[in-house]
């Protein structure tokens, strides 16, 4: 069945973007070197690291929330998504414009693109078959 299908997806999605979010936020320093591709991109800066941690870490509860709240479902799961697609759009583009290489979309893929194309997956299956959708 699709809707537990999606469940268990805003679960995972949810509890990895929390869990990345409190990594940040609590080991700024670890989590940028231990991230490939990271590093590559820019001088290490805690406070922006943590910033991100906290966009992170209201993500995942966002999707763990809609994942256990039918009613809030599409909005819970519409937001922190846009945010993992603009993200993807924005690593797309600087591969466009030469910032980075085209290695860096494979690099970014698990934990850049994949998460905003489940997010979408989510977003669009959300309620399917469903009176209340």
């Amino acid at each position: 069945m699709v809707s537990q299908l999606n469940i268990g997806i805003a679960l995972l999605l949810g509890l990895a973007a929390l869990g990345n979010g409190v990594f940040m936020m609590i080991d700024p320093e670890t989590w940028y070197w231990l991230v490939p591709g990271v590093p590559d991109r820019g001088p290490f800066n805690q406070h922006f690291l943590r910033d991100i941690g906290m966009i992170y870490m209201l993500i995942g509860v966002a999707f763990i929330w809609g994942a256990m709240y039918t009613q809030h479902r599409r909005v819970l799961w519409v937001m922190p998504t846009a945010w993992l697609a603009s993200h993807a759009i924005f690593h797309f583009w600087e591969v466009w414009v030469g910032i980075c290489g085209p290695e860096f979309l494979v690099i970014d893929f698990g934990g850049v693109t994949l998460p905003a194309l489940l997010g979408i997956w989510l977003v669009y299956t959300c309620n399917k078959g469903q009176a209340h959708a």
